[in-house]
This record gives structure tokens, C-alpha cells and sequence, in this order.
């Protein structure tokens, strides 16, 4: 007797031959096309003059003189000295910004509030948040480059220009990040702690801050990291250290200094992130 064929009960599942969800996907492809558009236009976006042959061939003369960099005793003494510079400078700005975005982070968080933990957080201290949150969202508002451009006017020339326009745009964004990061973990050992009579400061360092110390940690470094880029931009505006050589070599036409920089730049980046991997490592 031959083998009954299988009812289609007992067939497996054929896979489906289309995406089910093909059509809502090339909807929002299409609508985000249609939404980039006018950004486009706006922007004057034409990538295809970079190809036209009065532009390309300066940008490819002025690529060919990066090599070789220049490695002469002289240029490197100098650029060792510029290299502190632009590090002392990221490093002194990312302090100042920490002395300021912690205490701020610390008061808009509202797990270390002791009216939230009966229901609604009372008014006074609300209001208080909010106000500290404002003030956080000016200090990131205002790039950089523009507080360096109001502090050459008031200091002058020199690097205190740009450890006091780091130190104002980002303690606005360490205070804002910090407090997201420590508002997004788990509360339920801080909270806890206040229940039973602790007090803020107490909850933070035993119960808050052990649980979100890489990420925090992680971020601090990458900051810092980012602190170094921004000095190259202000020393555009006379903020001193690697920006302002790099500056004067480009006005130059000297590919050859400009190479050398960005190869110090590139080494920059990975020292932070390596330094940032040790730390998380330590912190595990």
C-alpha cells in the first residue's frame, strides 16, 4: 500500500518568500528620502565638485606634500613643546569642567532626592532640578570656539582661553551626561540607604556611584579625548598649542608640518583609548 501523502497539518512551515514588512520599510525609506531632500538643497550639497578638475587637482598637490612628515631635531622640539601644551590645556579644561558638572549632576538627580522617595518630589527641590537642568543646557549650548572667542577678548591671547571655554561647555555636558547615566542605573540600593537614614552623600559614594563607575569612567576619558580635538579648533582663535601650528602651517602650505600634526593628534586618540580600556579594566 502506498504511503499516504502528509496532511497539511502535520507539513512544516514553508518560509515566507517576502519580507512581511517589506512595504512599511520602503515607506519610511522613501519618507526619509523625501525628508533629506530639502536639507540637500538647502545645504547646497554637490559632492561632484570635489571632482571638477579646478578643484581637485590643488586638494590632490596639497594631500602629496603631507609626505614625507616632517621629522628634522628643530620641528620636533617644537612640536613636543605644542603637544603638552594642547594636553595640559584638555587637561586643566576637563578638570575645571568636572569641579563644576559634578556638584550640578549630583543636584539634578533625582534618585538622591528625600522628598521622591515618599511619592512626588516636593516643589522646592523640583524647582531646583529644573533650574540646575537649564543651567546645564546653556553651558553645553554654547559651542567652544565661541566661549574661546569672548575669553581672548577678556584674557587675551594664550591658552587660558581655551581651559576656560573647555571647562564651560563641558561641565554642561559631563553634568547632563553624568546625571542620565546615574538616573538610567539601578536605584535600588541608594534608595534604600536614604530609607534608613542615610544621608545623599552617603547613598552616592555606597550606592550610586559603585554600580555606574565605568561608565562613568569611560565617558570621563572620552571627554578628555574630545578635549584634545576642541584644543586643535581653539587654537585656530590664538588658544595656543598644536591648533595654532597647525594653523600657521596650513596658511603656509606646509603638508609636510600638517602630516606630522595629525600623526600626533591619531596618537593622542589611541593613548585615550587605551588609558579609557585600563580603567574599565581596573573598575570590573
Amino acid at each position: 500500500m502506498p504511503n499516504a501523502s502528509p496532511t497539511p497539518a502535520l507539513m512544516p512551515n514553508r518560509p515566507a518568500l517576502r519580507d512581511p514588512a517589506w512595504a512599511a520599510r520602503v515607506f519610511w525609506a522613501l519618507a526619509g528620502l523625501a525628508l533629506l531632500w530639502p536639507a540637500v538643497v538647502l545645504t547646497e550639497f554637490k559632492p561632484w565638485v570635489l571632482l571638477e578638475p579646478g578643484a581637485l587637482k590643488p586638494a590632490l598637490n596639497f594631500v602629496g606634500a603631507f609626505f614625507p612628515p616632517r621629522t628634522d631635531a628643530e620641528f620636533l622640539g617644537l612640536l613636543a613643546r605644542e603637544t603638552w601644551r594642547t594636553v595640559a590645556m584638555a587637561t586643566a579644561g576637563l578638570t575645571l569642567a568636572l569641579l563644576l558638572a559634578i556638584p550640578l549632576s549630583l543636584l539634578s538627580v533625582r534618585v538622591l532626592s528625600l522628598s521622591s522617595l515618599t511619592g512626588r518630589m516636593a516643589m522646592v527641590p523640583s524647582v531646583l532640578r529644573q533650574g540646575v537642568r537649564w543651567l546645564l543646557l546653556v553651558l553645553r549650548s554654547v559651542p567652544e570656539l565661541v566661549w574661546a572667542l569672548v575669553f581672548v577678548r577678556v584674557v587675551g591671547l594664550g591658552p587660558t582661553s581655551g581651559v576656560l571655554a573647555i571647562a564651560l561647555t563641558y561641565s554642561g555636558m559631563l553634568g547632563k551626561v553624568y546625571a542620565d547615566i546615574m538616573e538610567s542605573g539601578d536605584a535600588h540600593a541608594t534608595t534604600n540607604l536614604m530609607r534608613n537614614g542615610s544621608g545623599r552623600l552617603q547613598a552616592f559614594f555606597y550606592g550610586l556611584l559603585p554600580q555606574n563607575a565605568g561608565e562613568l569612567t569611560s565617558y570621563t576619558v572620552y571627554r578628555w579625548e574630545c578635549a584634545i580635538r576642541s584644543s586643535a579648533v581653539l587654537g585656530f582663535v590664538g588658544a595656543g598649542g598644536l591648533g595654532q601650528l597647525m594653523d600657521s602651517s596650513m596658511k603656509m602650505f606646509n603638508g609636510s608640518e600638517v602630516a606630522s600634526i595629525l600623526l600626533i593628534f591619531m596618537a593622542l586618540v589611541w593613548l585615550a583609548d587605551r588609558m579609557s580600556a585600563m580603567l574599565r579594566k581596573g573598575l570590573a
